[in-house]
């Protein structure tokens, strides 16, 4: 069986006693970091083996996780943050363990989007998860075409180019455009700044230095 389990996007609290469980029950714990997943499986005091799962080595993983848990193993599968497979690595063991007709259970849980969504101040009724957009080929094409998405729009980016990508939503997309950045969600310095794309661009722009993980939330056309 292969459990996705949802982690803490920073604050440890953040996770559910049914997660927890899982974890402590399941034979071996995939994580894309054992070492960042191992300080909140060390918080918590759950002693279950861990595995590494990340982009680079997971299409060699793959086999071998199949393979244990057709044996009758019960993988539980972790990343850094947030859901397995937003963003992160998942959706390969996923698609092979329903092949090889594996029971897939998905738990609710924490990620990093959603709070971001709900408390930028716009709609919710309908919108679109970009994830991260291409960093060379294919991402002006995919600018172009944000600049008509009627939906509001979510975008993941790092730190160090956020302001870039302001100013490059703002090219497309307009000036007055409105948008919402949230920064280190959970954490002590949360910070969810609300503003025009213009505006958003020029204070991050401005900035000497931005930290934590980054969600951008963009009204749509």
């Amino acid at each position: 069986m292969l459990y996705l389990v949802p982690t803490p996007l920073g604050n440890l609290e953040d996770i559910t006693r049914r997660a927890l469980r899982i974890l402590a029950e399941a034979d071996v714990v995939a994580c894309e970091d054992t070492r960042t997943s191992g300080v909140l499986l060390q918080h918590y005091g759950i002693d279950t083996p861990k595995t590494s799962f990340h982009a680079h080595n997971e299409h060699g993983k793959v086999g071998s996780l199949v393979r244990r848990m057709l044996d009758g193993e019960t993988v539980a599968l972790i990343t850094d943050a947030g859901t397995p497979g937003i963003s992160d690595p998942g959706y390969l063991l996923v698609r092979e363990a329903i092949t090889a007709g594996i029971t897939v259970v998905p738990l609710p849980g924490a990620t990093a989007f959603v709070p971001a969504l709900v408390a930028s101040g716009l709609p919710t009724d309908r919108f679109v998860f970009e994830g991260f957009l291409p960093q060379k080929k294919g991402r002006q094409t995919r600018l172009r075409e944000l600049a008509s998405e009627a939906r509001t729009i979510v975008i993941y980016e790092s730190p160090h180019r956020v302001a870039r990508l302001l100013r490059e939503l703002e090219e497309h997309l307009g000036s007055d455009r409105p948008a919402a950045v949230a920064r280190e969600l959970t954490k002590i310095h949360e910070e969810i700044a609300r503003g025009t794309l213009g505006e958003l661009a020029a204070d991050f722009e401005a900035r000497e230095r931005v930290r934590g993980e980054i969600v951008v939330v963009v009204a749509g056309a």
